[in-house]
């Protein structure tokens, strides 16, 4: 089989063509062909916390969520979402109309998208990007402007003057994730203040992808952009549990937004999964209203972990970018001698015995991207201290 007809059509939607399989699933398998230290995709070697594990066993035992939840999410999850905005940020929302719970964040973002855009409509994102912003765009039949974060001073920054250069009068929504993956990059409260300004004056919906909101650091602060003036009523704001509760196989998600744009998003969600993670809905909920210590904690071991890692990496060679957010290290590889991030990943774990991702990928400007290199740290200090010693062995 070729992938083609006798008519010569691909089998794949031509929308989808470019995009194959995903680098994280590519790199995942590498690390386990070689024995590698995955150092790639974003997930965490360990469990979150033991009460929300027993949370779910119990939902599932009580026949909670076993069968259908209801299509906006399960009640308690929706008022235990809305309750943290509330507490969090001082941002009101209604759980019965402005709450609903996802597939993970990547299906908010889907939905979000494949609702809010019709074939033709210019949508600006900050690249690097996540690599399923691309796919959904291009699944909407929407074109993507990226607007690029460059280097400067240590850490990727926003160039507000390209990004106001890039709107036109058929862009439609701008697609926005602080805290920032791949790069850590945190925006300011001046930054999302002007981007909020540039919002309004253009009439643009905008989506906003928060899933690292808990993982800030160094004195950065997380602000939503749906609490600046006049962004509530075009904000769509996507959470995750994943990320910060490390129960990313969980795949539960949420989108916060007014009646009419929540409306807009479900009549696309469930026609994707329908819902989702049942039992473990219930368990998030309680998640979600763990005491701030929780969260404390959880903030402070990654940091912990961020600098084990950023400190192996610079001792090996790399330039380290250290993020104000997320779990991941962008680096270059530059100062190695290397300037293709794409054939370096691809060597890495036969040269070092550990997998990382190249930030090309998340950049529709590739050579842009060529020479930066993604590691991520939210894996147990040993696995860490274990990469950077083989790091530093390979050079």
């Amino acid at each position: 089989m070729t992938g083609m007809t006798s008519s010569e059509r691909p089998f794949l939607n031509r929308r989808l063509a470019e995009f194959g399989t995903t680098i994280f699933a590519e790199m995942s398998a590498l690390a386990v062909s070689t024995g590698s230290i995955n150092l790639g995709q974003g997930f965490p070697d360990t469990d979150g916390p033991q009460e929300i594990r027993e949370a779910a066993v119990r939902a599932l035992r009580d026949g909670r969520g076993n069968q259908y939840p209801p299509g906006p999410g399960v009640p308690e999850l929706r008022a235990a979402v809305s309750a943290h905005q509330e507490r969090r940020y001082a941002l009101s929302y209604d759980p019965d109309t402005e709450v609903l719970v996802t597939a993970g964040a990547t299906e908010a973002i889907a939905a979000a998208l494949l609702a809010l855009l019709e074939p033709g409509d210019e949508v600006i994102a900050f690249e690097p990007y996540y690599d399923s912003y691309a796919a959904c765009i291009a699944m909407a039949g929407g074109t993507r402007v990226p607007v690029t974060l460059r280097p400067h001073e240590g850490s990727f920054r926003l160039d507000l003057d390209e990004l106001r250069d890039a709107v036109t009068d058929r862009t439609r929504l701008l697609l926005v994730n602080t805290p920032h993956n791949p790069t850590g990059t945190v925006l300011t409260r001046e930054e999302l203040a002007e981007i909020a300004k540039l919002a309004v004056e253009r009439d643009l919906l905008v989506v906003t992808d928060e899933v690292y909101e808990h993982l800030v650091f160094d004195g950065a602060e997380h602000v939503p952009l749906a609490s600046f003036p006049g962004m509530r009523e075009r904000t769509v704001t996507i959470g995750s549990s994943g990320k910060t509760f490390s129960f990313t196989g969980w795949k539960v998600g949420w989108v916060t937004a007014p009646p009419a744009l929540v409306s807009a998003v479900r009549s696309a969600k469930q026609f994707l999964t329908y819902v989702a993670s049942g039992p473990f809905q219930y368990a998030v909920a309680e998640a979600l209203a763990l005491p701030d210590a929780y969260f404390e904690a959880f903030r402070a071991d990654m940091l912990a972990k961020r600098d084990v890692l950023a400190v192996g990496l610079a001792e090996a060679g790399f330039e380290v970018f250290r993020p104000q957010g997320t779990y991941f290290i962008t680096t270059d590889i530059r100062p190695l001698g290397e300037s293709d991030g794409f054939a370096f990943c691809r060597a890495l774990p036969e040269r070092a015995g550990v997998v990382a991702i190249p930030n090309a990928v998340f950049y529709d400007h590739r050579e842009a991207g060529a020479p930066f290199v993604r590691f991520a740290f939210c894996k147990q200090t040993q696995v860490l201290e274990e990469a950077a010693k083989r790091l530093k062995a390979a050079w």
